[in-house]
């Protein structure tokens, strides 16, 4: 259960990523949402996908606080 709601997490993040409010939003989600691990997981996978995507890069910030 745990991975497949890392997955359905990553799977929400990649469908919205078309807006970076939204995108935030659900990063916000996440971090509530995701056990510790999970989170680690998911912040590394944030780092590979917003490589390309500067718009997406300013919800890092928020990611960055939790640690």
């Amino acid at each position: 259960m745990p991975a497949s709601m890392f997955n359905y997490t990553k799977t929400v993040l990649e469908n919205v990523s078309f807006d970076p409010s939204l995108f935030c939003k659900e990063v916000e989600k996440a971090l509530k949402m995701l056990l510790p691990y999970e989170l680690e997981q998911l912040i590394d996978w944030l780092y590979k996908f917003t490589t390309n995507k500067p718009e997406l890069q300013v919800c890092l910030t928020v990611v960055e606080n939790t640690k």
